[in-house]
């Protein structure tokens, strides 16, 4: 991605030609051996960093003057600090072995910088310039031969969200994730929604159902007329689409059972969408069994009176608490008057709503989120908006 970035970008490409030292670092443009003057006159280097606002793999214009800065602060020739770009001193992990200790404001106008030539070269100039009066000849414009290897991404384009807001390094915390999704109705369709935009290393999709006309009244997306008369399978017509996005999207259009059961080894994690009944009790001892945390999601409305109300539930289980799982939290029976989760009504927004509670979850499990009471058990009621919590550690 990043060679095709420099390839297809006039302002990268001029950066290059000219010398600057330039690479892409997971979402931002870095410039490297930058040459500044330290507080003792000592002629060091330093690194620029900025995030980098795309359009697909074009680049627009930048939308910050702000940039990071990872080495000391640098000074005039004489020690004394370039105070005309002081900004703020965050000291901050950026993510993709990335740091900033220091950020620099100098904006040229009321328009900011035309593009990242113009951004990177400047502040390039601003700050080596006083290490050139003590070193005659010294620049920014290093001029290493070759180019980097391109950085393994699961993802076609950069992830631009979340530099610009400075989370890379709590999204890197999801690297190493294998993720199973079992059952891609409703709720489920919308997990892989919100999985298939974090950098998880895979995403495996099981379900045997096909996608139906009812199907897309509840699901993410908009399939055509088109797509509904093919009756493509759940798993199949979800990664068509994810795919577009996350290049790690594996589909198994298959059923859990004894001979499937198999291909849940090597994962991480999973979420649970499916019917209860003694295929998600074996799924549920395949996981035990595996050491793997994971969450169950239900849902059960009623219509009453004219209207809609009912529960949905996020259940957590992970390697130190499990027990309350087979105690009631997760109907593994299925059906049955009594069962407040039996019922078969979904609506999209609810779906939504319970995918969302439920990978907030495991954000939080891999402390992405802050987690205060590491509940393992949440229920939402809908008459009410109440959200209840339960099955703390």
């Amino acid at each position: 991605m990043s060679r095709a970035l420099f390839s297809l970008n006039p302002d990268l490409a001029r950066l290059r030609s000219e010398g600057y030292f330039i690479r892409i670092k997971g979402n931002f443009l870095v410039m490297l051996e930058v040459p500044y003057v330290d507080a003792q006159r000592q002629v060091r280097f330093g690194t620029l960093v900025s995030t980098l606002d795309l359009a697909g793999d074009r680049t627009r214009k930048p939308e910050t003057h702000v940039m990071n800065w990872d080495g000391d602060f640098p000074c005039n020739a004489d020690g004394t600090p370039l105070q005309g770009i002081s900004h703020a001193a965050p000291n901050k992990d950026l993510g993709y072995g990335l740091t900033a200790r220091f950020s620099f404001s100098s904006k040229p106008s009321d328009q900011g910088y035309a593009d990242y030539y113009a951004k990177m070269s400047t502040y390039a100039t601003i700050v080596s310039g006083p290490a050139a009066v003590l070193q005659p000849g010294i620049s920014p414009r290093v001029f290493r031969s070759g180019e980097e290897e391109d950085e393994a991404s699961v993802f076609n384009y950069l992830d631009t969200a979340s530099s610009r807001v400075g989370i890379g390094a709590l999204a890197s915390k999801l690297e190493e994730e294998v993720v199973a999704i079992i059952g891609l109705g409703g709720t489920g369709g919308y997990i892989l929604d919100f999985v298939a935009k974090t950098p998880v290393k895979r995403v495996r999709l099981f379900d045997g159902d096909d996608f139906l006309s009812h199907n897309a009244f509840r699901a993410p997306g908009a399939p055509s007329l088109e797509e509904l008369r093919d009756a493509p399978k759940k798993v199949d017509y979800l990664k068509s689409i994810y795919e577009r996005m996350h290049r790690n999207i594996e589909a198994h259009p298959v059923e859990m059972n004894a001979d499937t059961l198999g291909l849940l080894d090597g994962i991480t994690f999973a979420f649970l969408s499916m019917d209860a009944g003694e295929k998600k009790r074996a799924v549920v001892a395949k996981l035990e069994a595996l050491g793997v945390p994971f969450i169950d999601v239900g849902m059960g409305l009623e219509l009453t009176n004219g209207s809609l109300g009912g529960i949905l539930r996020v259940t957590t289980s992970t390697p130190t608490r499990r027990e309350h799982v087979h105690q009631g939290r997760i109907s593994f029976a299925g059906g049955g008057g009594q069962d407040v989760y039996a019922s078969n009504i979904q609506v999209a927004d609810l779906n939504a709503l319970n995918a969302c509670l439920a990978v907030v979850k495991w954000k939080k499990l891999r402390g992405f989120y802050r987690d205060l009471e590491q509940e393992h058990h949440s229920t939402y009621t809908t008459d009410g908006g109440m959200l209840l919590n339960g099955d703390q550690l």
